[in-house]
């Protein structure tokens, strides 16, 4: 076993085979609460200004460099309707939605960007340019600043993030079932659209790639329910992997080691077929939509599996918590490669004891 490793080199050693000194503890986005849910524990804790992070003794997640990966500029958020509940808005994204007013359920997507391929080219003229002017603008870290951050805490860097994806954003730009509808009616157009956030994403990272080792680079796509992929492999083959081989020989290029992808649902459709195309780790393998990580663990041994852990049992008992958690410790007999993290956003049934009970044990868990 090797000496104490920093958190950064802990976490990509872990989830890629290598030789750790013990698991990390608390990192992923299955560690973070809903906002319901934060207020809960605030009154319960009696700390009207909780940080769970800091309360429970979090290791660090990776660092994120200050990129501007979407529409650059911005759209201007507005505000379009609004009643005692709700508020129907635009965000910087384009996207129109209905929220209730107290942010107690999912939004309402009522209207998106692009409905046409000459929407699509006016994007591309005012807000996805790839001129190295534009790029410039789009890269906002302070180098410096980031250096020394990783310096202090021993991160590793990350590159991608929600909301970002080649699917993911696609939908963002389209609609869900407008999505749907167009590999059918404008497969070139999704085409374009893919390969140019791919391009974009890309001349972005190579800006970072001067600057700081790039150690992950995260995909997020989102494109599974419960019955599986929201498209087919042979859908996800032609418009989706020229894609990833593209991120994949950035990744060789630039020794990048870990290449992750996040999609709730089922993601059995897509773990295989990505992982030819260079994909390294997969989360949250959500438990509800039938993944078990013991049965991916011993079909893809060289899979980094980061999540798994079945949020639902949170609001249960103790005795419901520690049956959950005994995957952990059977991950390790099956190999390893593997980062606890409850298998998304913990919702607002889970009580503050019982969030506190089942982060106590797994940290024992991640120090065994």
């Amino acid at each position: 076993m090797p000496e104490q490793l920093n958190p950064g080199e802990r976490l990509v050693r872990c989830l890629t085979g290598g030789s750790v000194d013990r698991l990390p503890f608390g990192v992923g986005i299955g560690w973070c609460p809903w906002g319901e849910t934060m207020e809960r524990w605030k009154r319960e804790s009696g700390q009207p200004k909780l940080n769970v992070a800091q309360a429970l003794g979090y290791d660090p997640d990776f660092a994120i460099p200050e990129l501007e990966s979407g529409p650059f500029p911005h759209f201007e958020p507005e505000v379009l309707e609004e009643s005692d509940d709700l508020i129907v808005s635009r965000d910087w994204r384009g996207i129109t939605m209905r929220n209730r007013r107290d942010g107690g359920s999912m939004p309402e997507f009522l209207d998106y960007p692009v409905k046409t391929v000459a929407d699509w080219d006016r994007l591309q003229a005012e807000r996805y340019r790839l001129d190295t002017v534009a790029l410039d603008r789009r890269v906002i870290q302070n180098w410096d600043d980031f250096r020394t951050r990783l310096k202090n805490t021993g991160e590793a860097v990350q590159v991608g993030v929600f909301p970002w994806g080649v699917f993911g954003t696609a939908r963002d730009l389209l609609g869900a079932e407008e999505l749907l509808i167009a590999f059918y009616t404008e497969p070139d157009l999704i085409k374009d659209i893919m390969q140019h956030l791919t391009s974009l994403w890309l001349l972005l990272w190579e800006r970072v790639a001067q600057e700081v080792q790039i150690d992950h680079i995260h995909i997020w796509e989102d494109m599974s329910g419960r019955q599986g992929s929201l498209i087919s492999p042979a859908m996800i083959a032609e418009f989706m992997m020229p894609c990833y081989d593209r991120i994949a020989h950035f990744a060789q290029t630039h020794q990048v080691r870990m290449v992750s992808v996040d999609s709730d649902g089922d993601c059995s459709e897509l773990v295989p077929l990505m992982m030819r195309h260079g994909v390294n780790v997969f989360f949250p393998f959500e438990v509800q939509a039938g993944n078990e990580i013991c049965d991916y663990r011993k079909q893809y041994p060289q899979l980094g599996i980061w999540g798994g852990l079945d949020k639902r049992v949170l609001a249960q008992s103790r005795r419901d918590i520690d049956c959950e958690l005994e995957k952990i410790p059977a991950m390790a007999r099956l190999g390893g490669r593997f980062v606890p993290q409850f298998d998304h956003l913990i919702p607002p049934d889970v009580p503050w004891d019982n969030f506190v009970y089942a982060a106590g044990r797994i940290r024992e868990m991640c120090n065994n």
